[in-house]
């Protein structure tokens, strides 16, 4: 009887977990954490893209082992415990990449390295990890991972675009509209665009979500 009384994996509650982050509770549209990637990492697609599963895996499976520790951690040490951890799944897929992705590895270059330090992971260990039940807290790593991942790729896919007139390499922009005079727009590859699509981004979104909107 106990066991059916069991919350369901995929409860209602737990798809919330998943779901909010995506919209509403959106990382970088609700907190404005984790935009230094939107400037780094996105000038092409594929970057964005693999740079966004690496955070998916270090941000779901550092959720889940934190979780799972988070009643052995003193206090006083959880920060360096959480960093460990971090840093552990970073090298890990750091590894992965130069094994299986190595021309994307180069292009990420130090940036991977960097999500030791990205914010949205250290404040999910915080905020959930450590006061929830494993598969609750893998499920909120996911959902925070994908709401980071959109932004990043929408960003990516609108710089390359327009930038560069190509997805992952390929053309897009047919010869005959440079033939009619189109230029690519080089502004657009530049740092500073990728942080005005991240505030037209959360503009949008908060636009359209009035519990975002602050009084």
């Amino acid at each position: 009887m106990a066991a059916n009384e069991r919350e369901p994996l995929f409860s209602p509650k737990n798809l919330k977990l998943i779901t909010n982050p995506i919209n509403v509770d959106n990382p970088i549209t609700k907190q404005v954490l984790g935009i230094c990637s939107a400037l780094a990492v996105t000038v092409k697609l594929e970057p964005a893209i693999v740079m966004s599963i690496s955070v998916l895996a270090v941000m779901a499976f550092g959720n889940l082992i934190i979780s799972l520790m988070r009643n052995g951690i003193p206090s006083r040490i959880r920060i360096i415990v959480q960093l460990v951890v971090i840093a552990a799944l970073v090298i890990l897929v750091d590894q992965v990449l130069k094994a299986y992705a190595y021309d994307v590895s180069k292009q990420l270059s130090v940036f991977v390295g960097l999500i030791i330090t990205n914010c949205i992971i250290m404040g999910r260990f915080e905020a959930f990890a450590m006061a929830n039940k494993p598969w609750p807290s893998f499920l909120d790593g996911l959902g925070n991972a994908f709401g980071y991942a959109w932004i990043l790729i929408a960003v990516a896919f609108f710089r390359e675009l327009f930038g560069s007139g190509a997805l992952m390499g390929y053309q897009i922009i047919p010869d005959s509209f440079y033939d009619m005079g189109y230029v690519n727009n080089g502004l657009v590859i530049l740092p500073p665009m990728a942080l005005f699509a991240v505030a037209a981004i959360i503009w949008v979104q908060r636009s359209r979500n009035k519990e975002l909107i602050e009084d």
